[in-house]
C-alpha cells in the first residue's frame, strides 16, 4: 500500500522510516510546508515523494491512509479532511483538542467503516506489555496506586501546555494497563514563561481507593521517566531511562495481621524479593506502525484506537478545566 505522512518536524522523520520498513509498504509520500524539511527527508529516504500541499496526498487515489504529525490544533481538521476523502488515519498523540473533536471522527471513521488509531507508541514497548501481562494476571493484587514522574529540561512548546504535550505518555500506559474507569480529575499548574503552564501535576480517581497522579515538568534539571504501580501483592518500578533493567517487580507490601480493632490493628511490611522480567525489545514504533497497518489489511480494531485516543483526551481536557477553576475536582462525563 503507498501511505501519505503529513508533517515532517521532530516525529514525522521517525514515523515515515518505519513505515518504509514495514513489508505491506510499497511507498511513501511526505508532506510539509518547510522545503528544508522536505529536502532533508529526501536526503534520508532517496525513494520517498515529497509535495507541499497535503491537500495533494489526499487527492492522490493510490494513497490508502494517511500519518498526521502535525501540532494538536490541526489534528481534528486534518484527520476529518482526510477520513472524508476516505483514507484510513494515524494521529500522533494527543488525538485532538477537545473530546467533542474526538468524538466526531471517531463517529465519521466508524460510519465510513476506516481505521482511526492515534500513536500512543509507549503502548507497544515491551516494557509497558510486560506491565500489563502481569497485572492481567494478577501479579500485583488489587491495584492501589499508579505515580509516574515525566520531567525534562525543555522541549517549550508554543502551541500547548506542558500538560498536553507530556501528560498524553503517561496518561495512555494508565488506560492501557489498569482495566478500570476514572471518574474525575483535578490539576495545579504553574506558568513561569509565556504564559503557559510548564509543570504541573494531575491527579486522577477512580470509583474505589486507586489513585493516579503525574508530575509533569519542562524546567527540570534532569530527565526522569519513571513510574511506580503499587499493588495488594507486589509492586513495579517502571524507568524509562534505565537500558538494562527497566521494569522491576517487587514482592513487598503490606499486611494487616489482626483486625479485631480498627485501633489495635497491626500493620506489618512484607519485603521479598526483587527480580526484572526479560522483556521484547522490538521497536516501539514500529509495533504501532505494524498494528496500524495489520488493523487496515484486516479490517479489524488497532490496540491504540479512536476510543483510546478520547479515554486521554477527556483526562487533558479536564485537567486544563481544573487548572483553570482553582484546581477544582472535575468529572469525567462518559463517552
Amino acid at each position: 500500500m503507498k501511505i501519505g505522512v503529513i508533517g515532517l518536524g521532530y516525529w514525522g522523520p521517525n514515523i515515515v522510516r518505519n513505515i518504509l520498513t514495514n513489508k505491506n509498504v510499497a511507498s511513501v509520500v511526505c508532506c510539509d510546508m518547510n522545503t528544508k524539511r522536505l529536502e532533508s527527508i529526501r536526503q534520508k529516504f532517496p525513494t520517498v515523494e515529497t509535495v507541499s500541499d497535503y491537500k495533494a496526498i489526499l487527492k492522490n487515489t493510490s494513497v490508502v491512509a494517511v500519518a498526521i504529525v502535525t501540532p494538536v490544533s490541526t489534528h481534528y481538521p486534518l484527520a476529518k479532511e482526510a477520513l472524508e476523502a476516505g483514507k484510513h488515519v494515524l494521529i500522533e498523540k494527543p488525538m485532538t483538542d477537545s473530546a467533542d473533536h474526538a468524538r466526531e471522527l471517531i463517529a465519521f471513521a466508524g460510519k465510513r467503516k476506516l481505521t482511526l488509531m492515534v500513536d500512543h507508541t509507549f503502548i507497544y514497548t515491551g516494557a509497558v506489555r510486560k506491565i500489563k501481562e502481569l497485572i492481567s494476571a494478577g501479579e500485583l493484587g488489587d491495584i492501589l496506586y499508579f505515580d509516574s514522574v515525566r520531567v525534562n529540561l525543555g522541549l517549550f512548546q508554543h502551541d500547548v501546555n506542558v500538560i498536553w504535550d507530556l501528560a498524553p505518555h503517561d496518561v495512555s500506559i494508565m488506560d492501557y494497563v489498569i482495566d478500570k474507569k476514572p471518574v474525575s480529575v483535578s490539576a495545579v499548574g504553574v506558568s513561569h514563561y509565556n504564559n503557559i503552564e510548564d509543570v504541573a501535576y494531575l491527579t486522577v480517581n477512580f470509583d474505589d481507593d486507586l489513585i493516579a497522579h503525574f508530575h509533569i515538568n519542562w524546567l527540570s534539571p534532569v530527565k526522569v521517566r519513571k513510574m511506580l504501580i503499587g499493588g495488594s501483592k507486589k509492586m513495579i518500578v517502571y524507568d524509562d531511562m534505565d537500558q538494562s533493567e527497566k521494569v522491576k517487580v517487587y514482592n513487598k507490601g503490606v499486611d494487616i495481621q489482626s483486625e479485631e480493632m480498627v485501633h489495635k490493628a497491626l500493620v506489618q511490611y512484607r519485603i521479598g524479593d526483587m527480580y526484572a522480567p526479560n522483556l521484547d525489545q522490538t521497536e516501539a514504533l514500529a509495533g504501532m506502525i505494524a498494528d496500524f497497518i495489520d488493523s487496515i489489511i484486516n479490517e479489524r480494531m488497532p490496540q491504540s484506537n479512536g476510543a483510546a485516543g478520547l479515554n486521554v483526551v477527556k483526562i487533558l481536557e479536564a485537567s486544563q478545566k481544573s487548572l483553570q477553576n482553582k484546581s477544582a475536582v472535575i468529572p469525567l462525563e462518559g463517552n
